[in-house]
């Protein structure tokens, strides 16, 4: 199937096999949360190798009484975004990735039954106010709340695209400068739509795609509700 530039499907062997298996209804709640933990640092990783570059920092002392020049991340300004509630199964994976604590900006929005579009119902972004571009990470404007350079979504389905679409320009207004978004499972469809929404400004990195939606915007053959199979809220 023919995806946008900025979408990167994972070819990684472990990746598809891990998939394959939280696709099936009989994997438990204590394993999905696993798999998707897993996944998500696998493709955080091939993510990383790209939209990250090694930067030198300061000096320091080896056991041995060496001195040595620390090795950094740029940019230094980032922000991990999960969308509720199913992005929040894959927060400890980019935590565990990268090498100083970022803080962390939840986004609430669900997907309306009846229209399928997006309605936001929680935002903790520093001032939800966007930010000049131009302000650095040690400015006063970014100390008072301003945006990170990079914003990291989390979201392990991206089904019509809504939602995700709606959290990109969201962050654009805030004023981030660049976005990776990390998926499980996406639907060529919904990639398409979310991946155009800035097209020059963001990347996508996901586990597998699905060519199909159903009429109530599920993936087919997909891998059920993960905020549900996650949270154990199956029948709710």
């Amino acid at each position: 199937m023919t995806l946008p530039p900025n979408v990167h499907v994972s070819i990684h062997p472990c990746v598809l096999a891990k998939l394959s298996r939280l696709r099936s209804q009989s994997t438990p709640a204590r394993e999905v949360k696993t798999l998707v933990h897993d996944i998500a640092s696998i493709i955080a990783c091939e993510a990383f190798a790209t939209s990250l570059t090694a930067a030198d920092g300061p000096m320091d002392t080896t056991p041995m009484g060496f001195e040595y020049t620390t090795t950094t991340i740029s940019p230094r300004s980032i922000s991990l975004v999960p969308i509720l509630r199913s992005g929040l199964g894959m927060i400890e994976a980019v935590q565990q990735l990268l090498p100083d604590s970022v803080p962390v900006h939840h986004l609430g929005l669900y997907r309306d039954p009846t229209t399928l579009t997006s309605v936001e119902y929680y935002n903790n972004l520093p001032n939800h106010l966007a930010i000049s571009p131009s302000a650095s990470a040690t400015s006063p404007e970014h100390a008072a709340g301003g945006p990170s350079e990079l914003a990291i979504v989390v979201d392990p389905v991206i089904a019509t695209g809504g939602t995700c679409a709606a959290a990109i320009q969201t962050l654009r207004e805030w004023g981030v400068q660049r976005i990776v978004v990390l998926s499980v499972i996406a639907a060529a469809e919904g990639l398409r739509r979310a991946a155009q929404q800035w097209g020059e400004g963001t990347q996508f990195y996901v586990a597998g795609v699905d060519a199909e939606l159903t009429d109530k915007g599920m993936l087919k053959p997909g891998l059920g509700d993960v905020g549900d199979r996650l949270f154990l809220t199956i029948g709710k």
